[in-house]
């Protein structure tokens, strides 16, 4: 099942995701490293929105909306689905776009830090396709 919806180009990021976490030694590394539920709010040029997660807490999958069964985010991370790209290609860094005030987070801030080990993943995803 892919997680991409074609309103949200940077939400094929989700599939890269899933499929890194499909191997049972980087599920369990990411696991160690996130230690948490994620949550992605994208909006795109048209003003939508929509939720993906990746749990990280316990079961290392990756899903739409807020967390998995019922289970609410730890956090949850809110920009536009550009920025989102920018920051799955690399070319955007996490920390430079919350002081720009263009990623907005909820929750453990220092735990949001985490998500980026996990990004890093679906960047070398990516470069091998």
């Amino acid at each position: 099942m892919s997680l991409k919806v074609d309103s949200f180009p940077s939400s094929a990021a989700f599939d890269l995701i899933n499929a890194s976490l499909s191997d049972e030694k980087e599920r369990t590394s990411a696991i160690k490293k996130g230690g948490a539920i994620f949550a992605f709010s994208l909006t795109n040029t048209k003003g939508e929105s929509d939720t993906w997660y990746i749990d990280l807490k316990s079961s290392g999958t990756v899903g739409k909306g807020l967390g998995p069964d019922g289970k609410k985010a730890d956090i949850v991370l809110s920009l536009s689905d550009d920025d989102f790209s920018k920051l799955i290609e690399g070319k955007a860094n996490a920390q430079k776009l919350f002081m720009s005030g263009k990623l907005k987070v909820k929750g453990d801030i220092m735990k949001a830090s985490k998500a980026e080990t996990i990004l890093k993943a679906a960047q070398t995803k990516k470069s091998k396709l």
